[in-house]
């Protein structure tokens, strides 16, 4: 009685605990990928801007203006992109939805090979697919993971990508100029809080892979710092050039 209590124990740890996480991109990878390219982006803007010895209305501008483009930008790219492969998902589910209703038995004999060739025996592989071909959705769901590796019901969003990638780049894009908006009239706080940022970014990342948060975080701190220091030097030459 103790052993099947015991196994019933790990049973339930087991499956409460072998849970994973999205990893089909329907908001993290836009969110993340907005985030990042916000701050860079914005904060390289600003910095080229700064370069060329600007004022500093100019450089709120500036860094508003790239905050709203680059966010509206996203957000139509991100709905595209995810609505084009969504459609072309869909289209390719249709066509296997058509063989599966004029060459059912052609799927089936498909689909048993397929398990043959992972090992499974002939006769318990032609068993298996028959009973799975029974319901044809079921079938077409199956086909569609074992062929093109999509699961039907769960597509990524059109919607959820460009909503995550929206907010993400505005509040990314918003931190090198908040400074400015409260008062700042020199470029270092910016620089400060964006680097923060970037590190900040960086190491949130990390918690959704297997790198470990400060090397993730240096990562991000070192890409954004030097595209901030390339384009606060191409500002300045820039600048002295059309001065």
């Amino acid at each position: 009685m103790a052993i099947i209590e015991t196994e019933a124990t790990l049973h339930e740890a087991h499956r409460d605990n072998h849970t994973h996480r999205d990893v089909n991109g329907g908001w993290l990878r836009p969110a993340v990928f907005g985030a990042m390219d916000g701050l860079v982006s914005n904060l390289a803007l600003m910095t080229g801007v700064a370069g060329g010895n600007v004022s500093h209305q100019t450089i709120v501008i500036t860094g508003l203006a790239g905050l709203a483009a680059g966010a509206f930008s996203m957000a139509a790219g991100e709905y595209t992109s995810v609505a084009s492969q969504r459609e072309l998902v869909q289209a390719e589910l249709e066509v296997e939805r058509r063989e599966l209703r004029k060459h059912p038995k052609d799927e089936e004999r498909e689909l048993a090979a397929l398990y043959e060739g992972r090992g499974v025996e002939p006769e318990l592989a032609r068993e298996v697919a028959r009973q799975l071909s029974r319901d044809p959705e079921q079938a077409l769901e199956i086909h569609a993971r074992e062929e093109l590796g999509i699961d039907p019901g769960d597509l990524p969003s059109p919607t959820v990508a460009a909503v995550s990638s929206f907010g993400s780049f505005a509040l990314g894009a918003l931190l090198p100029v908040l400074p400015f908006l409260l008062g700042a009239t020199a470029l270092w706080p910016a620089l400060l809080l964006a680097m923060i940022g970037l590190f900040g970014c960086g190491a949130v990342v990390a918690k959704v892979t297997a790198r470990s948060w400060w090397f993730s975080g240096l990562r991000q701190l070192a890409l954004g710092g030097a595209a901030a220091g390339v384009t606060y030097a191409l500002g300045g030459l820039f600048g002295t050039a059309v001065g």
